[in-house]
């Protein structure tokens, strides 16, 4: 995590050094040798404190607000599955506390109160769970997470003076932007095939790719719902302004058109373009703007499909067996 921004920093520790130690370290492992479950930390629950459940609160309060208006509906869904609150920050794993604490608006909570994570529930629906990690894991790490379908967490939460804008993941973007998901055993099942896609894969290009993909997809992604495009990306949906933003396209009059979007230019009015897993592939992106595309589905059933029939082309058909065992 970057050292510049203050955050309360629960997780400095041997463990959390350890575990970082370990995912870096993943890049240059043979993926049958490389072990996700070295990469996870504890989530000192007890440890965060008012104002960090405080600052939760302000954000979930802010796009919650919103969510109805600008989120897939199966999204919304996913979050009620996780019993999400906005009163304390996600807890993963099920605890009893052993000391009181004090969340959000200075309500206590007594020693001894049992609290509820959000793996237990996100496993009884999709076999998905969720596990705390010391910060950024190289890409070869990540798809070894997704690939036995678990999502490497971030536990820290920003503080109040980057509300706005982390240049990084932190607690809030990775559970109330990317897990509620999770929860959707369709949309489970295209990222694991995923995960374990780029994991075995080791052609260059097929890895650049496959980043494109995560992009325009998971971070980015749009889809129609009830005749309307609604949000379901994990950029946008933690993203007050993106999301209304992306929300605002048009669609692309002709394919490759004269008036067609260049990727990585910014524009005023996104261009919504139908879901074309070969063209997202084809498309760069820059990190720094607002996206000046957005590709929309028409159902997570077509990612999960489209996502198959590419991992069979990238890892064969053995592979694919294999990535998509449940």
């Amino acid at each position: 995590m970057r050292s510049d921004i203050r955050y309360n920093n629960i997780i400095d520790s041997d463990e959390a050094r350890q575990a970082q130690a370990n995912a870096d370290r993943a890049p240059e492992q043979h993926h049958a040798d490389i072990n996700a479950d070295t990469f996870y930390i504890t989530q000192h629950y007890t440890k965060y404190t008012r104002e960090n459940h405080d600052v939760w609160r302000d954000l979930f309060d802010r796009r919650w607000s919103m969510l109805e208006q600008q989120v897939s509906r199966q999204f919304i869904e996913g979050m009620k599955i996780l019993r999400l609150t906005r009163d304390r920050l996600p807890l993963l794993d099920d605890l009893v506390l052993d000391k009181d604490i004090e969340i959000a608006g200075g309500v206590k909570v007594a020693k001894g109160t049992k609290l509820e994570g959000v793996n237990k529930f996100l496993h009884s629906v999709s076999s998905w769970a969720s596990y705390g990690v010391p910060g950024y894991l190289p890409a070869k790490a990540f798809f070894a997470c997704l690939a036995q379908r678990e999502f490497p967490t971030t536990v820290l939460i920003r503080p109040r003076e980057v509300m706005d804008y982390l240049p990084e993941p932190d607690i809030f973007h990775d559970v109330f932007g990317h897990v509620p998901l999770h929860a959707l055993r369709v949309f489970a099942d295209f990222l694991q095939t995923y995960g374990r896609a780029s994991l075995l894969c080791d052609d260059p290009e097929h890895i650049e790719r496959l980043g494109r993909l995560f992009w325009f997809t998971v971070e980015f992604g749009l889809i129609k719902e009830d005749g309307k495009v609604k949000v379901y990306g994990s950029g946008l949906v933690s993203s007050h302004a993106e999301s209304a933003y992306s929300l605002n396209g048009v669609w692309e009059k002709t394919r490759n058109g004269p008036q067609s979007a260049a990727p990585c230019k910014e524009r005023p009015v996104p261009e919504w373009r139908p879901f074309e897993l070969e063209r997202i592939c084809e498309t760069p992106f820059e990190i720094d703007h607002y996206q000046p595309i957005y590709y929309v589905l028409e159902s997570f059933e077509q990612l999960r499909d489209a996502m198959n029939d590419y991992a069979e082309k990238v890892i064969g058909r053995s592979g694919l067996e294999l990535a998509t065992r449940r």
